[in-house]
């Protein structure tokens, strides 16, 4: 099902990063959980005598005090959070790429509820990355609500 006058290709790009977003999720928090915290500790220490930084000076020293804060039951809580948001991604990846209306709603507000984080993000900040998920995730929202629109239009035109 597709909407008429919109490119399926746009629906199925977003199902193709959503998708992607809840696979990288999985691998992230499992990951997480399989290392545990003595070998994410090891691993943090070494990236950071690899980058030569001073694990005294602010950033490294507050790097190495979260990672010393983690345990077993916190990975296992990351764990089980990289499933559900994972799950959610790749229901809603499958319905946008099947063209169900209801997911087309869903990216539309789990969108733009991440909208005002980003902004004060990009304000606040002003790195490149944030600004990234700005852009795409304004692309994402936008398209999302011509689709809905289009739908709409179509609805009341049939009725």
């Amino acid at each position: 099902m597709s909407v008429a006058g919109q490119s399926p290709k746009g629906l199925k790009a977003i199902a193709t990063l959503e998708a992607f977003k809840g696979i990288l999720s999985l691998v992230v928090g499992f990951a997480l959980h399989e290392l545990g915290g003595k070998e994410i500790q090891h691993l943090c220490e070494a990236l950071l005598q690899h980058l030569h930084l001073n694990p005294a000076s602010e950033i490294p020293s507050v790097i190495m005090h979260s990672v010393n804060e983690i345990n077993d039951k916190n990975l296992t809580l990351v764990a089980l959070g990289s499933v559900l948001y994972a799950s959610i991604r790749l229901v809603e990846a499958f319905g946008l790429w099947r063209g169900y209306a209801w997911t087309e709603w869903f990216a539309l507000a789990s969108g733009a509820v991440y909208l005002p984080f980003e902004i004060y993000a990009v304000a606040t900040e002003g790195k490149l990355l944030p600004v990234i998920a700005l852009v795409v995730n304004l692309v994402v929202v936008g398209y999302m609500s011509i689709v809905i629109a289009q739908r709409r239009k179509e609805k009341r035109a049939i009725s």
